[in-house]
């Protein structure tokens, strides 16, 4: 499934935009989610029956188990793709790699998507 969420200006985290942003309601029973450790939205991807694969933590361990190795690498394989994919994007876009004015987060009247929105989409759809 692919994704874009309306933008989110200042210091809001990432779990209160994953939350609130909608792409959980896309979710259906056993739907599998991939975060990054410590990105605590098990309980959140569970109310739709989805499950949610975080890496393994060494944190307490001398080493993980050879399933959680197996389970880690499969994250982190398709994780690659996706990095990848996000990279590519940031450099190919300028607009995309700077700071934005708020002007660009604000919605003009009678309007239903910000200007940031609207470039977003635009560049999603050419790439």
């Amino acid at each position: 499934m692919s994704y874009i969420s309306k933008a989110w200006g200042g210091r809001v985290s990432d779990k209160h935009i994953t939350e609130n942003c909608g792409i959980l309601r896309k979710l259906l029973p056993g739907d599998i989610v991939l975060a990054d450790r410590g990105f605590d939205i098990a309980e959140s991807v569970g109310f739709y029956q989805a499950k949610l694969y975080i890496p393994a933590f060494t944190r307490g361990k001398k080493q993980l188990s050879p399933k959680e190795v197996e389970e880690t690498r499969k994250i982190a394989n398709v994780r690659i793709h996706v990095e990848r994919v996000i990279g590519l994007v940031r450099r190919k876009y300028a607009i995309m790699q700077a700071i934005l004015p708020i002007e660009y987060l604000k919605l003009k009247e009678g309007e239903t998507l910000s200007p940031i929105d609207k470039i977003a989409t635009v560049l999603l759809c050419f790439d």
